[in-house]
């Protein structure tokens, strides 16, 4: 009744075994791929195996780096050696290092340029601007430097060494610029300074600098520049005891007294230490100023008083030395002055803080002293040459070509003063050579010469002026038919001479070097023996400020005649300036005895034993000089170095003949008057 039951099912599974093959369940075969193996690790696997391939490849590029380079050493180095070892006699080592030799670390990245590898220094030298090196019937050659505090305390052989070192690798790197020049015996090689990496991205293309170099120190000074060095290196200690970093010493007191507190008497004192070969105290003083002097402050200056002192001081100290550190600091500082041009006039304001900007005229009046502000084109116009920054000559020469356009002058003769908002002359029928007016007359001359002799509107104002002296300023005194420069004073002659006058024989003298009327030689030898008898005449050898001549015989009477008030003695340079101009155009050595006489003079009545030579209150009372216990930053820097100049028997020492476009003013400050 019911079914039989079906015959049971016998289910068959066929297995091929294969090696090397599997099957993808599309009835096809196929290799196994590494990705798939990849994904089947897991993540912890994957990461380890990521990590070891990393860091297998980063040993292996270091290990190549490193052969590379030590390769790269082994083959250079036979020609290495040959290039330094001429430059280094006495030095061959029997297994030369691969490396260079180690250098002190730089304590101090202001005062220590950064130390670069052998592989960048080959590619990449920089420093200063080059400098010229004048010497007679050669041409001139280049080099640089770049001081260092760092090389400043090393012994000299190390030092010659290392430097004649760096010199191979700089020639190695084809560098025709970085030539080593010799300083007292010494070679010096610019190394690179760091603040220059920075500065270069912030400034434009500067063009290239031929600055002076004075020549090597000679080997043997005479008695009377060894007399120069004595008293300067006893003014400078009494500096460096009690006044370091301030602006003026105060030598009786054993104290300083502050103008600006820029450290005047240091910057002004950088150029003569320089000339005098005062290696030591040059970089001591250079170590302060890449340290501390700063110019961030709030502080009113005098715009003409800190472009002579200051930056014409930084300024001649970059000319001499070729250390680019001056040449940035007087940027900076020029820079903080410009705002004093600001005026309606365009004529400059007395007074500009350095901090803030503010510009304004003195106090007490709108007007500033025609002086004042032509007598800073010299520093300005250079610095603009330098720097390649226009701004600072168009400022400086706008005030010449406007005062060249007034009127109000006497055959060429300016008044004392100038209003800044009408840009008008004031005090009107006013006229001297002495305060206020004196270095505009100095520095027309000096321009004309610094542009090449090529402006001659210049050249036409100096000259209509020193007719107008002649006419109406020029007499002679009694008994010893002296000439001397007087005054006008509303068509009414005085017979008043400031010392300030005193620079005009040496500026009449250097116009007939550079081609002027013979006749204006005459004027200044004439002038040159009037302001020797002011210092002559007086009991202590040394001028007053102010004399008055006597215009009619009186027995008894000398020429010269000083009132109390005038009676004082500041240190100036303005007299052994111009016997340094005249010596060095005529030859005639008297100019030399009389400078010898005043130095001499200098050191018996304004010495002071415990440091530093006071400006005295009496030059007639030689038992009671009255010191006045200031001593100015111009007698370290302009009275002892033209002193110093005068007694020199190298007449290519800071030559007269050299081009002024590439050596840059030699610096005078005229001061305008208290």
């Amino acid at each position: 009744m019911y079914p039989s039951p079906p015959p049971p099912h016998r289910d068959f599974i066929s297995v091929t075994l294969s090696p090397g093959e599997t099957y993808d369940y599309r009835k096809s075969w196929r290799p196994r791929s590494c990705w798939r193996k990849w994904k089947q690790l897991s993540r912890l696997q994957r990461n380890v195996i990521l990590f070891l391939l990393a860091f297998l490849i980063l040993c292996g590029l270091l290990s190549y780096s490193s052969l590379a380079e030590q390769w790269k050493a082994l083959s250079d180095r036979p020609t290495e050696e040959q290039k330094v070892r001429p430059e280094i006699p006495g030095l061959k080592p029997a297994n030369p290092p691969v490396l260079p030799a180690p250098q002190k670390a730089a304590t101090n990245p202001e005062d220590f340029p950064e130390i670069l590898s052998q592989k960048l220094r080959k590619h990449f030298r920089r420093g200063p601007p080059r400098l010229q090196m004048r010497t007679p019937n050669k041409d001139s050659e280049t080099g640089v430097r770049d001081g260092t505090e760092e090389r400043a305390g090393a012994p000299e052989d190390a030092r010659q060494a290392e430097d004649a070192h760096q010199a191979g690798d700089a020639r190695q790197a084809g560098d025709p610029q970085r030539t080593a020049i010799s300083w007292r015996g010494a070679v010096i090689e610019p190394e690179q300074d760091p603040e220059i990496s920075s500065r270069k991205a912030e400034v434009p293309t500067k063009p290239s600098v031929l600055p002076a170099v004075v020549q090597s120190q000679p080997a043997r000074l005479n008695d009377r520049q060894k007399g120069v060095v004595d008293v300067f290196l006893h003014a400078w200690n009494g500096y460096r005891k009690f006044a370091w970093g301030h602006d003026e010493l105060r030598p009786v007191s054993r104290s300083f007294s502050e103008w600006f507190g820029l450290g005047l008497t240091l910057i002004d004192a950088l150029d003569t230490m320089w000339i005098l070969g005062l290696r030591k105290e040059f970089e001591e003083a250079r170590k302060w100023v890449s340290k501390k002097l700063h110019f961030e402050k709030n502080v009113d200056v005098n715009l003409f008083e800190s472009t002579i002192r200051v930056l014409g001081g930084l300024l001649s100290a970059y000319h001499l030395s070729g250390d680019s550190l001056f040449l940035r600091k007087a940027e900076d500082f020029g820079n903080r002055l410009m705002p004093a041009f600001k005026t309606p006039s365009e004529i400059p304001y007395s007074d500009v803080n350095i901090g803030t900007g503010v510009a304004h005229p003195p106090r007490w009046t709108s007007d500033s002293t025609v002086a004042e502000v032509t007598s800073i084109q010299l520093e300005f116009r250079e610095l603009s040459r330098l720097t390649g920054v226009k701004k600072f000559r168009e400022a400086a020469e706008k005030v010449t070509k406007h005062i060249h356009s007034l009127s109000g002058k006497k055959d060429g003769l300016v008044p004392m003063f100038i209003n800044t908002h009408s840009g008008l002359f004031t005090h009107l029928g006013v006229f001297t050579l002495g305060a206020r007016a004196d270095s505009y007359y100095e520095y027309l001359l000096k321009q004309w010469i610094q542009g090449g002799k090529q402006e001659t509107q210049l050249l036409e104002d100096y000259v209509e002026a020193i007719e107008g002296i002649k006419a109406n300023l020029l007499q002679r005194s009694e008994p010893s038919k002296l000439i001397f420069v007087g005054e006008l004073t509303h068509g009414r002659f005085s017979n008043k001479m400031d010392h300030l006058v005193c620079f005009l024989p040496g500026t009449l003298a250097l116009g007939v070097h550079h081609g002027l009327p013979a006749d204006h030689m005459r004027l200044a030898q004439e002038l040159m023996e009037t302001c020797y008898q002011m210092n002559h005449q007086m009991e202590t050898g040394l001028s007053p400020e102010i004399v008055h001549f006597n215009l009619y015989s009186k027995p008894g009477h000398q020429d010269v005649e000083v009132k109390p008030a005038d009676r004082h003695n500041l240190l100036r340079p303005e007299t052994v300036e111009s016997l340094f101009y005249l010596y060095r155009l005529t030859g005639d050595r008297k100019y030399q005895d009389w400078g010898w006489e005043i130095l001499q003079s200098f050191n018996k009545f304004t010495r002071v034993p415990s440091g530093g030579y006071s400006s005295i209150n009496n030059v007639r009372n030689p038992q009671k000089p009255e010191p006045r216990d200031k001593m100015e930053s111009f007698f370290l820097g302009e009275t002892l170095k033209y002193l110093y100049l005068l007694f020199s028997d190298d007449p290519d020492l800071l030559s007269l003949d050299a081009d002024p476009r590439a050596s840059g003013p030699l610096r005078g400050t005229q001061d305008p008057g208290a």
